[in-house]
C-alpha cells in the first residue's frame, strides 16, 4: 500500500511579505528622483545673456526691426532655432513656430467655409488657429521653420503670407515680424529648392557658428539681441542717403535692376529685382540711422540682392564717401583724406585725374601739395602710383615744386619728374625734326 505524504506549504519569505507594503515607498522614491531630474534639467537650461558684438545677430535684429522677412540658412544643429527663440525673448515678442513642411497649402491660404447662401455671401477662407492667436495678440514673431522641406505647393501658398501678411481672409497686424529658417538642399530631409518668387521675398542670412559664442553659451552666457539704436536726428538724412545711393547706383548699372540667376540653386537665394532693391534701400536707411558697422551692412545688402550686386553697391557707397577732388585741390593744406587705405588711394587718384582733365601749372602744384599732405597723415606706399601719374603730367616750362623734393626720399619723385621732362623734350624734338623734314 502506497501512502502519500502531504508537505506543508512553504511560508512566505521576508521579501514576499514586505512587497505589498514597500511598493508605495518605491513609487514615492521614483517620483522624488524624477523631481530631482526636472530640477537638474532646469539648472542646465538656465542661462543668462550679455551684450556682445555679434555681426550675425546684429544683422538679423536690424532686418527684423526694418520689418523685412528674413530667411536664415544653415546646416542642421547650427543654432538657428535657438537664435530665434532667444531673439523673441530679448525683444519681448510672443514666438509662434510653424513647421512649414508638415502643413498643407490650405493651412496658409485658408480653409473654405460654406455658409447659408454661398452664391450671395461667397465662401470665406477660414484662417488656422495660430494666425488667429497672432491677430489677437497684435504682435509677435512668426517663425516658419524647415522652409526648404516644404513642397512647391506649400511654398506657393506662403507667398501671400510672407509678402502681404495675409493668412486666408485674415490680415496679420503690423506688429508681427516674419523669420524663416532652412537647411541647404543637400542637408535637408527630402529637401526642395526654394521657388524664385518665394526666395525673392526674403533677406537671406547665412548662419554659421562662432566657436567663442558656442563655448561661452554652453557655459551659460549667450549674446543678447538688441534692437538697433536709431538716432532721431539722422532719420531724414538716412532716407535721403539711401535713396541717392541706390538710385545713383542703378542709374549707372541698369542691367542689375532685375537679373534672374540661370541656375536653380541660385534662384533659391538672394538675387536682384525691384522688390529686393527696395529691401536693400530700406536696410541701408536703417543701417545709416543706426550707424552699424560695414560688416553688418555687407551681410544685409548681400542678403537682399545677392553677393555680386551687393558688393558693387558697397563699392559705390565707398565712392560716395570720397572727398571732392576739386575741394582738395583748392585747399591742400587742410585736406581731410580718408583713413582706410583703399579709399585714401582712390581719393588721391581722383585728385590726379582731376588735374589731368584740366592740366594747369597751379593745379599741378596743388596736386603735389595734396600728396605731401597725404604723406604727413598716412602710409607713403599709397603715393607711388598717383605720384607717378602726376609726374607724367608735367609740362616743359613747369618747375618742380618744393613739395616734390619733400617726397623724393620716399618714392623718388624728383627723379621721375626729371625723366618725364627728358621724355617730353625728346618727344618735342622728334616732332620738330619731323616737321622740318
Amino acid at each position: 500500500m502506497t501512502s502519500s505524504t502531504v508537505l506543508p506549504a512553504p511560508s512566505p519569505g521576508p521579501s514576499a511579505a514586505a512587497a505589498p507594503e514597500s511598493a508605495p515607498a518605491d513609487r514615492s522614491a521614483d517620483a522624488a528622483q524624477l523631481t530631482l531630474a526636472d530640477d537638474l534639467l532646469t539648472l542646465l537650461r538656465t542661462s543668462t545673456t550679455e551684450p556682445r558684438p555679434d555681426e550675425q545677430l546684429q544683422a538679423l535684429t536690424l532686418a527684423v526691426a526694418a520689418d523685412l522677412p528674413v530667411l536664415l540658412w544653415g546646416e542642421p544643429g547650427i543654432g538657428k532655432t535657438a537664435a530665434l527663440t532667444q531673439l523673441a525673448a530679448s525683444l519681448d515678442l510672443p514666438l509662434t513656430t510653424v513647421i512649414a513642411s508638415v502643413h498643407e497649402p490650405s493651412d496658409f491660404s485658408g480653409l473654405p467655409v460654406v455658409g447659408d447662401d454661398p452664391a450671395v455671401q461667397g465662401v470665406p477662407m477660414a484662417p488656422p488657429q495660430w494666425a488667429v492667436e497672432l491677430v489677437r495678440a497684435g504682435r509677435g514673431l512668426l517663425f516658419l521653420d524647415e522652409l526648404s522641406t516644404a513642397t512647391p505647393a506649400v511654398q506657393a501658398a506662403l507667398l501671400r503670407v510672407v509678402l502681404e501678411r495675409r493668412v486666408g481672409a485674415l490680415q496679420l497686424p503690423p506688429g508681427v515680424r516674419i523669420v524663416a529658417a532652412a537647411n541647404p538642399r543637400a542637408s535637408a530631409a527630402d529637401g526642395w529648392e526654394l521657388s524664385p518668387p518665394l526666395a525673392n521675398r526674403f533677406v537671406h542670412l547665412y548662419w554659421v557658428h562662432d566657436p567663442d559664442v558656442v563655448v561661452r553659451g554652453l557655459g551659460g552666457v549667450w549674446p543678447r539681441a538688441q534692437l538697433p539704436r536709431l538716432v532721431p536726428q539722422r532719420l531724414v538724412e538716412a532716407v535721403d542717403f539711401a535713396r541717392r545711393a541706390v538710385c545713383g547706383f542703378l542709374r549707372a548699372r541698369p542691367t542689375l535692376i532685375h537679373r534672374l540667376p540661370s541656375s536653380e540653386t541660385r534662384r533659391g537665394g538672394a538675387w536682384p529685382s525691384p522688390r529686393s532693391w527696395e529691401a536693400a534701400l530700406t536696410l541701408l536707411a536703417f543701417a545709416t540711422a543706426a550707424s552699424v558697422s560695414r560688416e553688418v551692412l555687407a551681410l544685409l545688402v548681400r542678403g537682399a540682392v545677392g553677393d555680386g550686386p551687393g558688393l558693387e553697391l558697397l563699392a559705390h557707397l565707398d565712392r560716395m564717401d570720397l572727398p571732392d577732388p576739386e575741394s582738395l585741390l583748392a585747399d591742400p593744406a587742410s585736406a581731410d583724406l580718408p583713413v582706410r587705405g583703399d579709399l585714401r588711394q582712390a581719393a588721391l587718384e581722383a585728385v590726379v585725374a582731376a588735374v589731368g582733365a584740366r592740366p594747369e601749372r597751379q593745379r599741378w602744384e596743388a596736386g603735389w601739395a595734396v600728396l605731401a599732405r597725404a604723406l604727413e597723415t598716412g602710409a607713403p606706399d599709397l603715393l607711388v602710383a598717383p605720384a607717378t601719374t602726376l609726374a607724367a603730367l608735367r609740362r616743359d616750362e613747369w618747375e618742380v615744386p618744393q613739395s616734390v623734393e619733400r617726397l623724393a626720399g620716399v618714392v623718388g619723385l624728383a627723379r621721375r619728374a626729371e625723366r618725364s621732362v627728358g621724355r617730353a623734350a625728346a618727344a618735342g624734338g622728334g616732332r620738330a625734326s619731323g616737321e622740318r623734314r
